[in-house]
């Protein structure tokens, strides 16, 4: 059985994923919202984040994930909340960029990216499951050749009417099955998780 691919996002409730983290994490284009994610703390979201990375045995990252990842995650490693920063830590991290300059000195890091598809092949016989978090340049690449298996979705209760969506005209029709959707805490926050199936999208007439 080869390996999965999953697409771990934070998303408005109007399908912005851009700069959820941090006030600097990417203003690109102008973008006024960077760190919209600060305002609603969940207190239920942590044990579920850390539940879904449970088989997380490497991770796919674009270049400014790659470099936000790289510059936090190895100085949080150290107690019951550095869980995650240890498995980061441990796990190799593949880099999609042509940038052949990029600085990957956290150790575990390779870059990826002059051909996509393959490499996302060779991935999935080197591992059980591969996450792509945030990266959502790199998502719109994934989501428009259909290079995922899962896709799980944390939705937060805000309209920001501008940014970059996690579905952009560019993705690949498809039809997802709703594998979970979690109850949500005071928060208002959902986590979707959908899994990829063989059907396409069908049109057609409803008639009495």
């Amino acid at each position: 059985m080869t390996g999965r691919i999953l697409i771990d996002l934070f998303m408005t409730l109007d399908g912005v994923a851009q700069g959820p983290g941090g006030i600097d994490e990417d203003p690109s284009g102008g973008f006024e919202f960077s760190g919209w994610q600060a305002g609603y703390p969940s207190s239920g979201m942590g044990p579920q984040v850390q539940r879904g990375m449970q088989g997380l045995d490497a991770l796919l990252l674009g270049r400014r994930t790659y470099g936000i990842f790289a510059a936090y995650w190895p100085h949080h490693t150290d107690g019951p909340s550095g869980e995650i920063g240890r498995l980061f830590d441990r796990v190799p991290k593949y880099v999609a960029t042509r940038d052949a300059d990029l600085d990957l000195s956290w150790k575990g890091s390779e870059r990826v990216g002059d051909d996509l598809a393959a490499e996302i092949a060779a991935m999935r016989e080197r591992h059980d499951e591969v996450h792509v978090i945030g990266s959502i340049d790199l998502a719109h690449s994934l989501l428009a050749e259909g290079l995922f298996d899962e896709l799980n979705l944390w939705v937060y209760p805000i309209l920001l009417g501008t940014g970059k969506k996690v579905f952009d005209d560019g993705a690949e029709p498809a039809v997802l099955r709703l594998l979970e959707a979690p109850v949500a805490d005071d928060s208002g926050v959902l986590l979707l998780r959908y899994g990829r199936t063989d059907r396409v999208p069908e049109v057609g007439t409803f008639e009495d």
